[in-house]
């Protein structure tokens, strides 16, 4: 295992506020930051981090961790890498330790797969900055498409030669195993750099290509495209890595690493289709621009952008395929609450080629003079369709009713729905009741799919008992070290709601409670111990992520006022919890009761009539105590 002190220096260093700042933009709100949740898609932010308790909490999906959590849960990595990207981040040197089979397996996997991507991609640009070829053929040709030098190094562009299989040479020659440079179409194992031929022979994937690599939002190379520079028979323009366990090509946008502390700060994305779009705009000055990649948008693809802006500006070539791909995405956009815009660049202009010929000033004097909304587009684009042809006309104002329909905003929804009805002549009524129809809808279909949502670490307390638990290990997480005076002799709140439930047989409805109460026995007299910080950076995430969720509660249990009278309100929960208890005692001895009536059977009926008294006399002395010491909560 890691040294605890280890771990602890890193809790220590880790500011919450940082770590999560990397990968989503978060606003200030009185003493805490929100943002939009990475782990779900939501239209307004209920992602909370709390830099005073170092934590982070979504109210949406109920996601809540630590900074070590944090990591682990967007990069999908197993706890050791989460501690070591973080000791990585703030310098501090992580130990070894030995892991399971299990883990070492799937933690080689995907350290491997990113190790070669990382090898592959400095091997790309070694090609083309050292290499004869690579300077004649690969930065001639970024050199002859308009790149400065310094823009190839800062996206990291790269040169596969054309003959022979250098890399998959040189990948072998490193040790490298066959199994991660080439890719298992079954098991997503391996990144693809190198393919195999049905005879066995290795070869290059990427061969007499220029490299564009793409990295993930943290900046690890996670995939290459490579471009041909020489048109060949049934040869494609471009080659894509596969999908594989570190990537899929609908999760990613190329670009985003470079771009997303512009588009936070500047709160506006631009999208692009390629590659050179995006270069060529970052070059003239417009950073803050990424691309789809050449695919059809994805839902994943549009809620990356939402983590740093709610506002879209997409950029197509004038073509008709440039129009209908435009067209695809805006739904997609509007129903994950964006403000888009829709901007079609002169007829045989790309982003690249206007990028090239005009500065950035030019350039977004051209957005800002050009972009439109999504009904003027769609208005002015369709109604050349629809001509004179009612039919047409109806099926136009049916499209642009159905694109309004999946906007969360009502007030933004009323807004387009009073334009759409004064550009078409239309009844504004007549236009609200078909988009509520459609909304209705939409309802109807989402309650018939089954929602995606993570399974939460403890149930929601349903009973009474459930409910008095909860409360206790909730009082042991926030105040279990803090000395209570018990008949003249010092405790903790710890030790004091163990003992007394232990002592009363009170079993812990759910096996986390279970862990919770062992690990305090366990370290609860340890030198400093401090339970909120101990069980909130536990290295059990179950343990971890209950602890953020009652410290993280939106209505606190405890005010603060009631903290200097912990001893009265841990002894009156107590008592709860025992008159609880009792009363479930009562119902099921009643129940027994009723039943041996039934059956005819006198002796167990008089029998179980004679434990009633004792259990109500002590319902009536733990009522009478609760009344004399109840406390508001």
């Amino acid at each position: 295992m890691i040294p605890k002190e280890v771990i602890d220096r890193i809790h220590a260093a880790a500011k919450i506020e940082e770590v999560v700042a990397d990968y989503v933009t978060l606003r200030k709100r009185g003493a805490n930051l929100i943002g939009l949740c990475p782990f779900h898609n939501e239209k307004t932010g209920s992602f909370t981090v709390s830099p005073s308790k170092g934590i982070y909490k979504c109210f949406g999906c109920g996601v809540s961790g630590n900074a070590i959590g944090f990591i682990k849960e967007i990069e999908q990595c197993s706890y050791i890498d989460a501690v070591k990207q973080l000791g990585k981040k703030y310098h501090i040197e992580v130990p070894e330790r030995e892991m399971t089979a299990e883990e070492q397996q799937r933690q080689d996997n995907r350290e491997s797969m990113f190790v070669v991507n990382d090898f592959a991609n400095k091997w790309f640009q070694k090609q083309l900055w050292e290499t004869q070829e690579g300077q004649a053929i690969g930065l001639g040709y970024f050199r002859e498409r308009g790149l400065r030098d310094d823009i190839i190094r800062k996206y990291q562009l790269g040169y596969s030669p054309e003959k022979g299989s250098p890399l998959a040479k040189e990948l072998q020659k490193q040790g490298f195993k066959e199994e991660f440079i080439t890719n298992n179409v079954d098991t997503k194992i391996g990144v693809g750099v190198v393919g195999k031929s049905e005879d066995g022979r290795l070869y290059d994937r990427f061969r007499d290509r220029v490299i564009f690599p793409i990295f993930t939002v943290s900046g690890k190379p996670v995939a290459f495209a490579g471009r041909i520079l020489k048109k060949k028979d049934n040869v494609g323009k471009y080659v894509n890595s596969p999908d594989s366990i570190i990537y899929s090509k609908t999760n990613e946008l190329y670009g985003l690493f470079q771009a997303k502390q512009s588009i936070a700060r500047l709160d506006m994305c631009y999208l692009v289709e390629g590659q050179m779009d995006v270069i060529s705009m970052h070059q003239s000055g417009i950073e803050n621009v990424v691309a789809s990649g050449g695919t059809a948008l994805t839902k994943p693809q549009i809620w990356l952008i939402k983590r740093f802006t709610s506002n879209i500006t997409v950029l197509y070539d004038g073509d008709a395929a440039g129009i209908h791909a435009a067209l695809r995405g805006i739904d997609m956009f509007l129903e994950a609450g964006f403000n888009v815009k829709v901007v079609l660049l002169p007829d045989g202009e790309d982003p690249d080629s206007y990028a090239q010929s005009h500065d950035s000033s030019e350039f977004i004097q051209y957005i800002a003079d050009h972009q439109t909304d999504f009904i003027r587009f769609k208005s002015a684009l369709l109604s050349k369709q629809a001509g004179d042809d009612p039919f047409k006309h109806a099926e136009l104002i049916k499209d642009i009713t159905a694109s309004i329909a999946v906007i969360p905003d009502i007030i933004t929804r009323q807004v387009y729905i009073k334009d759409t009805a004064e550009r078409f002549k239309m009844s504004e009524k007549v236009l609200t009741l078909e988009v509520q129809k459609l909304r209705r809808e939409q309802v109807t279909e989402t309650k018939e799919k089954a929602p995606e949502t993570k399974e939460p670490v403890v149930v929601a307390p349903k009973t009474p008992l459930e409910q008095n638990y909860y409360n206790l290990m909730q009082l042991i997480v926030r105040y279990g070290e803090r000395p209570i005076e018990v008949d003249g002799t010092m405790y903790s709140v710890g030790e004091i709601i163990i003992y007394t439930l232990e002592n009363d047989g009170v079993a812990a409805p759910q096996p986390i409670y279970q862990t919770l109460i062992d690990e305090f026995k366990a370290h609860g007299k340890d030198e400093g111990f401090k339970a909120q910080s101990f069980f909130t950076f536990h290295s059990n995430p179950q343990l971890s992520a209950l602890a953020v969720e009652m410290i993280a509660e939106r209505y606190q249990f405890v005010k603060p006022e009631q903290e200097a009278r912990l001893g009265e309100l841990v002894a009156q929960l107590l008592y709860e919890i025992k008159l609880t208890v009792v009363n479930m005692q009562i119902d099921s001895l009643e129940d027994r009761i009723k039943q041996a009536q039934a059956a005819g059977d006198v002796n167990t009926q008089l029998q179980l009539l004679g434990q009633q008294p004792q259990l109500i006399a002590m319902r009536n002395e733990l009522c009478k105590v609760l009344g004399n010491r109840v406390i508001n909560v």
